[in-house]
């Protein structure tokens, strides 16, 4: 295997493993992580989707990170909300930061140095760990801590959602996202009212494609 792509089983994941796949046919092996989400379906949903493109899936539990930071992903007693000039409180703290440390050993271990992340900071929702600053700051640091070359690519770092649902209409890959996780509140059919479920809703609409995922 050449690529590890960082699959949570939504939207913009599963928009780079399309990518990968067709970037490097054969030749990609995907990761996904439970950290207590409230919307675990996800990786359901991305074993699913690891089914269809044919490439072997394999989670990893980080059950820490739940405990180490307050966040509505996490906690389903805490709304989900975004007040002006503060995070969104669907914000964890140092998810990206472990996601692609761990996934980068993972791949070192398996010979593997490019790896995917969907990571976009034009429809970032918020999150400072999306900025293509971070991802090549880390990018650095990891090659620093293990010796080792990762080339970590992003190919939805300057898109909008709508240039995302395009992308996959190119790739020919639209299918895939009925099986792609959205929803913050975990429900599938989707609520189509959380912030996720609406910023997926608003790029399918502005470039005039059905999404195919079932909403309430």
């Amino acid at each position: 295997m050449k690529v590890l792509v960082l699959l949570s089983g939504g939207q913009d994941s599963t928009t780079c493993l399309a990518q990968a796949c067709h970037d490097f046919p054969g030749e990609v092996m995907a990761v996904g992580f439970d950290y207590g989400q409230r919307h675990r379906i996800e990786l359901t949903q991305a074993q699913r989707i690891s089914d269809i493109a044919k490439v072997p899936f394999e989670v990893i539990s980080l059950p820490f990170i739940s405990s180490l930071t307050d966040n509505s992903l996490t906690r389903k007693d805490m709304p989900i909300e975004h007040k002006e000039g503060e995070l969104p409180s669907t914000f964890v703290d140092g998810r990206n930061l472990f996601f692609l440390s761990v996934a980068a050993v993972r791949a070192k271990q398996k010979g593997v140095r490019i790896l995917y992340t969907g990571v976009c900071q034009t429809d970032y929702s918020g999150y400072p760990d999306c900025r293509d600053d971070f991802v090549k700051s880390l990018q650095q640091s990891l090659n620093l801590a293990m010796d080792y070359e990762f080339d970590i690519r992003t190919p939805l770092m300057f898109l909008t959602k709508a240039e995302t649902v395009r992308m996959m209409e190119t790739l020919g890959k639209l299918e895939w996202l009925k099986e792609s996780h959205t929803c913050y509140e975990g429900k599938r059919p989707a609520c189509g009212r959380c912030p996720a479920c609406l910023l997926r809703l608003k790029g399918f609409l502005e470039v005039g494609i059905k999404d195919p995922l079932e909403y309430e």
